[in-house]
């Protein structure tokens, strides 16, 4: 299956969007919102690039060093999740067309697509875990960025809080197919927290940055 997925960190803008666009199953929204996260956390570093080495910020430098390799991991991270989500998806879009006319054939679909449904849903819930984890980082730029990029993060922050919001919605697509309720209840209530997190970093990130840049 891996063989049929696209190195979608390797296409142009152009490309990416028009496969969005077409039929084909991938990427789909899952994909969309690790892009998402990923351009959050690159904004994050351009903060750092514009702020490293100013002597206006010379005493924040020592923390800034220690931010600017973990936005960069978790930056190529989450790239890398446009491909988990692929994998994790498209032997699920397959799994829906296997043989149910016998009782045999049904019960092997059944565990099947439980299997699968289990992965896809815990897949965005460890994409929403590295955002929030740069949503962390972002908050501490928002104190000691350079003043004149704080707006970007203000638009990296809100690109992180939409990414969690569209990674829960993949959580609970697959949960609400899962037949074992109680295995589906927690990972959802796991969804609902790190929705609940992010919301808080970003409402208290947004009014820093709001602050700083109206007059």
């Amino acid at each position: 299956m891996e063989k049929n997925i696209p190195d979608m960190n390797k296409m142009t803008v152009e490309e990416f969007a028009g496969i969005l666009a077409s039929s084909e199953p991938i990427p789909g929204g899952g994909g969309v919102s690790a892009l998402v996260a990923a351009l959050g956390a690159a904004l994050g570093s351009m903060v750092c690039s514009l702020t490293t080495g100013k002597k206006k910020y010379e005493k924040t430098q020592p923390e800034l060093d220690l931010i600017i390799p973990r936005l960069e991991e978790y930056r190529i991270k989450l790239l890398d999740g446009m491909k988990a989500d692929a994998e994790v998806f498209l032997p699920l879009a397959e799994a829906y067309s296997l043989p149910k006319d016998t009782e045999e054939e049904g019960r092997h679909r059944d565990e099947v697509l439980e299997k699968l449904l289990l992965e896809a849903a815990k897949t965005p819930l460890i994409l929403m875990d590295d955002i929030i984890m740069v949503m962390d980082l972002l908050e501490k730029l928002s104190h000691i960025g350079s003043r004149l990029a704080v707006s970007d993060v203000g638009v990296g922050i809100s690109l992180c809080k939409a990414a969690v919001d569209s990674a829960a919605l993949n959580v609970y697509i697959n949960t609400k197919m899962m037949k074992d309720r109680k295995k589906a209840a927690q990972l959802n209530m796991e969804a609902d927290e790190l929705k609940e997190e992010s919301s808080a970093i970003c409402r208290w990130v947004m009014s820093e940055v709001i602050s700083a840049v109206r007059y």
